[in-house]
């Protein structure tokens, strides 16, 4: 049985939770899952900006501090906190390794997921990277990407944990695969061991999330999970057969039951017969859950199939720009003051002769999350207003963000929460996903010491 335990679910997760995970129970693997779409196209501009960034920077800190503990016991890392430059990311831990008198340690780089380089060559062979919903050629925005990359499966990472080394890192994996490498290092699972991978796999969904799976985020009795400042976050106990157990240290808040790991299967997922990662295709219909005891529940019986034929992409591209400005209205006629503003807004917008792809505007405290299936809430104390504008141009969006401070002196009145000023003007990162013949894509390992 190999304990595998989750303590980033993204990157601005809990600070405290990988170092909790190490001091309060045993662990023998870390996994720390930083990345998203819209952090990829992030960390390609750093990178661009700056040759030696490009990577989730808490990971540096974080790992260092954890060293000691590691070396003495024996505990991994594997991370996809390598973004766009996983080489960079380990020359950055190492060297501050070094310079606060650590020795000894390994750090193994996961490469192959980057293709932003290749895309005009494989175009010129012909190979499409049509959107998967759309149909939308990539063609059409060539001229504005930001970053593409593949999702990686577990087998890369396991090769990387073959080294030897202390800490993997990886560029663009899947989320799951993180979980399920250090599975494939210790029970020396084949490519063709679909049921087990497909557990592993699940295992990976399961606890990518983190602190979602054991009580954070849950909508089940939320009101008495059990000390949520000091929730535990997950580890899952994995045997060779693919059965496995989700739990958290004892002692620590939040709860696991049958609910929250359900709440947390149903995460993100398409087809549940047929959950498709570079590794496998698992059956979420397949699997059994069972309660195994306080804040454990067991997974079992999972089925899985072979990969598909190919891997999918992650494509960032600019798609313009976008500002969204708010102002607080309170009671009396907080709705009606909020409402005025809004048209005062657009009226002067029209008047400008400004023109947007998209503006949207709403009433946070009145039905902004449940449109109309809110409750009646005629007269609220105070209300937010909320609009944002998109354009292809920076101009007309650069404009709209000195629109909704006037208002605070020469429109409806009680306005305030005006402090931070005008509303900043950001680039719109937009995402396009396709397929990529899994055949194009070879993943390398490189090691990184520091004696």
């Amino acid at each position: 049985m190999v304990r595998i335990a989750n303590g980033q679910g993204f990157w601005g997760d809990w600070l405290e939770a990988p170092r909790r995970l190490v001091a309060d129970g045993p662990v023998d693997y870390l996994v720390l899952d930083y990345l998203s779409e819209v952090t990829m196209s992030i960390l390609e501009k750093q990178k661009r900006r700056d040759p030696d960034k490009g990577y989730a920077t808490d990971a540096v800190d974080l790992a260092v501090s954890l060293l000691p503990r590691m070396l003495a016991s024996g505990i991994k890392i594997v991370t996809n906190a390598g973004g766009v430059n996983p080489r960079a990311c380990a020359r950055a831990i190492l060297e501050k390794a070094s310079a606060t008198g650590i020795s000894g340690v390994s750090v193994a780089v996961v490469l192959g997921d980057d293709i932003f380089d290749r895309i005009d060559e494989m175009l010129s062979r012909g190979i499409r990277f049509d959107e998967i919903e759309t149909g939308r050629p990539i063609e059409d925005i060539r001229e504005d990407l930001l970053s593409a990359h593949v999702y990686l499966g577990g087998f890369p990472l396991a090769d990387a944990l073959a080294t030897g080394a202390q800490i993997v890192i990886a560029g663009r994996s899947t989320d799951t695969a993180l979980t399920l490498a250090p599975m494939i290092h210790e029970f020396a699972w084949s490519e063709q061991d679909w049921d087990r991978l497909a557990a592993g796999t699940i295992a990976g969904h399961i606890i990518e999330c983190g602190a979602q799976c054991t009580g954070g985020n849950c909508s089940v009795d939320w009101q008495t999970i059990p000390d949520m400042a000091n929730i535990g976050f997950p580890v899952v106990e994995a045997h060779e057969s693919g059965d496995l157990v989700v739990s958290k240290h004892p002692g620590t808040g939040g709860r696991i039951t049958l609910a929250s790991i359900k709440e947390q299967l149903l995460y993100e997922l398409g087809d549940p017969a047929a959950y498709l990662t570079p590794d496998c295709r698992a059956d979420f219909t397949s699997l059994a859950l069972r309660d195994d005891g306080l804040d454990r529940v067991a997974v079992e019986g999972v089925r899985g199939g072979p990969c598909p034929p190919t891997l999918k992409t992650s494509i960032t591209y600019a798609a313009g720009y976008q500002a969204v400005g708010t102002l607080v209205y309170s009671w009396p006629d907080a709705v009606q003051k909020a409402r005025a503003a809004e048209r005062m807004v657009r009226r002067r917008l029209d008047d400008l002769g400004l023109r947007f792809d998209d503006i949207q505007a709403e009433v946070l405290g009145l039905d902004a999350c449940h449109g109309p299936a809110a409750a009646p809430n005629p007269d609220p104390p105070e209300v937010q207003l909320r609009i944002g504008v998109r354009a292809a141009d920076r101009a007309p969006v650069e404009r709209f963000s000195r629109e909704m401070i006037p208002l605070v002196l020469n429109g409806p009145p009680t306005a305030t929460g005006f402090g931070d000023g005008r509303p900043r003007v950001r680039q719109v990162v937009a995402h396009h996903a396709s397929l990529l013949p899994r055949d194009e894509i070879s993943t390398s390992v490189e090691t990184f010491s520091l004696p």
